[in-house]
C-alpha cells in the first residue's frame, strides 16, 4: 500500500481508497498520483471530498482551467476523482460530472515545395537524395 509523503495521519477515506486501488492492481505511481490529486481537491474544498457536490466539482475544474493547469494534469485529476467517486464512494453521479479536457492539436510542420527542393539539393549524395525523396515525396 502507498504511504503518504506527509506526516498527516491517514484518514479512513484515504485508507479505503488506497485499499480499493490495491485490490484493482493500480501501480504504485498511479496510486501516489491519485492520492495527490484527491488531496488537492480536498484542499480546494476545505473539507473532505466525500461531501463534495457537482457544483464543487465544476468550480474546481474551472479553477484548474483559470489557473493555467495543463490538460494532462487536469485529466489526471479527472481520473483520480472518478476513481474516488465511482469506486470508493459509489457516487457515480459525481463521477459523471467530471469533464476531460481536450488537447489542442498542433499541426505538423510541412515543408513547402521550394523548401523540399532546397533540402534535396543540399543532400551530399545520391543515397541521401533518394531517402529524402522518399520521405518528402519528391520526384
Amino acid at each position: 500500500m502507498v504511504m503518504s509523503s506527509t506526516a498527516a495521519p491517514t484518514t479512513p477515506l484515504r485508507q479505503r481508497m488506497q485499499q480499493d486501488m490495491l485490490m484493482r492492481g493500480l501501480g504504485v505511481h498511479t496510486q501516489h498520483d491519485y492520492v495527490r490529486h484527491v488531496r488537492r481537491f480536498a484542499a480546494f474544498l476545505g473539507q473532505s471530498p466525500d461531501v463534495a457536490t457537482a457544483d464543487d466539482i465544476r468550480r474546481y475544474q474551472l479553477f484548474q482551467h483559470e489557473s493555467g493547469v495543463s490538460p494532462s494534469t487536469i485529466n489526471g485529476a479527472v481520473s483520480a476523482l472518478r476513481f474516488l467517486f465511482d469506486v470508493t464512494l459509489k457516487r457515480r453521479d459525481l463521477a459523471r460530472a467530471l469533464v476531460i479536457t481536450r488537447y489542442q492539436r498542433q499541426l505538423p510542420d510541412v515543408l513547402s515545395i521550394e523548401e523540399a527542393t532546397r533540402l534535396l539539393e543540399a543532400a551530399p549524395g545520391i543515397k541521401y537524395k533518394a531517402a529524402l525523396g522518399v520521405a518528402y515525396g519528391a520526384a
